[in-house]
């Protein structure tokens, strides 16, 4: 990319998208368009045909998706799966019309299955079945990585997909509820010591060993990928390589936190897949590698919160 590139950002006020147009300007690139649900509803084909037609980005970063956590994902399968897919095929339509020089696609690792080896090459896609209770966001997430292949395979075009682990920071969602596991931790420990609580539940038996990584180290890696001189592989793993216990986790964010009370596990609630991580010698391979450990992350998602909420 040179610093004058149409580059358009999809989701530039979720957490991955505004990561990225954070780095953007870091690296002083000059004519960035932002596309939200504010200026553009991706649901709708024709507005984004309209889009493209009238804008012609060179470089599109695919950062809109409905995400959430596991219990979003479990009980909104189908708003998961079809608003996913519909937004995945209105923007890949609209690039097809007015083809871009490198179209950047960010899935998820849950498209990978839920008894893989681990670490997880990119190579074991669709060879298992898939966790159950995130099935319809994955399921999304795969056609959206095999749309991009197809294109790739068919037309030529750099369609490139990158798959990231857990990701947590500033502009996460951090619904007690619906959301991913370190914001959901976050803001319901942050109410836990505002009510004064002296036991705090952590939902699931604590056990599960998952791998985190800080947005804007995936912002890094995603204009990392685009500016590749070489082309780049059709798909990629973005991580840390590393993984942690949840109850680990919860610790780590206790103190973060500052919350004074005990934690106690809730087994009642499910685990989803033991242990998720990603092998990322593909991309650490052509010369990135993730910077902010896991502690200082978290420092800086609980200021955010702080901050916001």
């Amino acid at each position: 990319m040179k610093q004058n590139s149409k580059i358009l950002v999809f989701g530039s006020r979720g957490l991955v998208g505004s990561a990225i147009i954070r780095e953007l300007r870091k690296q002083n690139f000059e004519n960035i368009i932002e596309s939200n649900r504010s200026n553009l509803d991706l649901m709708d084909q024709k507005a984004v045909f309209d889009f493209f037609e009238k804008e012609k980005p060179e470089y599109i970063f695919m950062a809109a998706a409905k995400v959430g956590g596991i219990h979003a994902n479990d009980t909104y399968r189908a708003d998961f799966i079809y608003e996913n897919l519909t937004i995945q095929n209105n923007i890949f339509g609209g690039a097809l019309k007015n083809p871009p020089k490198r179209l950047l696609f960010l899935g998820s690792s849950c498209i990978y299955p839920k008894g893989c080896p681990q670490p997880i090459k990119e190579e074991y896609l669709l060879t298992d079945s898939l966790e159950p209770t995130n099935e319809p966001y994955a399921i999304a997430k795969i056609a959206g990585l095999k749309t991009a292949q197809a294109i790739r395979d068919q037309y030529g075009h750099e369609f490139i997909s990158v798959m990231p682990t857990n990701l947590y920071g500033p502009n996460d969602n951090y619904h007690p509820e619906n959301s991913h596991v370190i914001p959901g931790l976050i803001a319901r420990m942050t109410e836990a010591k505002n009510r004064g609580d002296k036991v705090f539940k952590v939902w699931g038996s604590g056990k599960p060993k998952r791998e985190f990584l800080y947005v804007d180290d995936m912002a890094k890696a995603c204009v990392f990928v685009m500016n590749l001189e070489t082309s780049p592989p059709d798909f990629m793993n973005v991580g840390t390589g590393e993984d942690i216990e949840i109850g680990e986790l919860a610790k780590m964010v206790k103190q973060a936190v500052e919350f004074d009370g005990e934690l106690e596990f809730d087994s009642s609630k499910p685990d989803g897949t033991m242990r998720k991580v990603l092998d990322v010698s593909k991309l650490t391979s052509l010369g990135w590698k993730a910077k902010t450990p896991l502690a200082e992350g978290l420092k800086e998602s609980v200021r955010f919160y702080q901050e916001n909420f």
